[in-house]
């Protein structure tokens, strides 16, 4: 708290006591209010994180790097397929959708991400669609084995380069 023990002022032409005004700052509603912000920052931060929810495999796989945004596609625990967050109906929907999303440029990255409940041929599935739709550049997406470095821990995959 800001407080001062001096006094301030001192009596005025008319015998009336003078005071000036405090310049002492109180910081105490400043750091409520940085503390409010960190809260809400700190809740709203992991919600923010783009796409559909999946359990994914771990493995020990290198971080793929890249310049370009990736598309993601997705198959869920139910085995539905989705691009970004959108759910397409099936894998002829799927080609449609990526080709819209990347206006037909088949040099775009594809990541795709299956949850480890499914089928693997269910994933195969999915890829095989991807690259007969004419795109080459496909990397399966896991989550990166306990103790792995945390530069490593945002995106890990193993690259299906056709």
């Amino acid at each position: 708290m800001a407080a001062s023990l001096r006094e301030r002022g001192g009596v005025g032409r008319f015998g009336r006591r003078q005071t000036r005004p405090i310049a002492d700052i109180n910081v105490t509603p400043m750091v409520d209010v940085m503390l409010v912000l960190l809260v809400i920052f700190m809740i709203t931060a992991p919600l923010l994180t783009a796409g559909v929810q999946v359990d994914l495999p771990k493995t020990q796989a290198a971080a793929i790097q890249g310049q370009d945004e990736p598309v993601s596609v997705t198959v869920d625990r139910q085995g539905r397929i989705f691009v970004g967050e959108t759910e397409v109906g099936g894998l002829d929907a799927l080609t449609q959708r990526l080709a819209a999303v990347t206006e037909n440029n088949k040099e775009a990255r594809v990541f795709v991400r299956g949850d480890q409940g499914i089928a693997y041929g269910q994933v195969m599935a999915v890829i095989s669609a991807v690259h007969t739709a004419g795109f080459t550049k496909v990397a399966l997406l896991t989550q990166p084995l306990e103790g792995v470095a945390p530069e490593r821990a945002r995106q890990t995959g193993s690259r299906a380069q056709h």
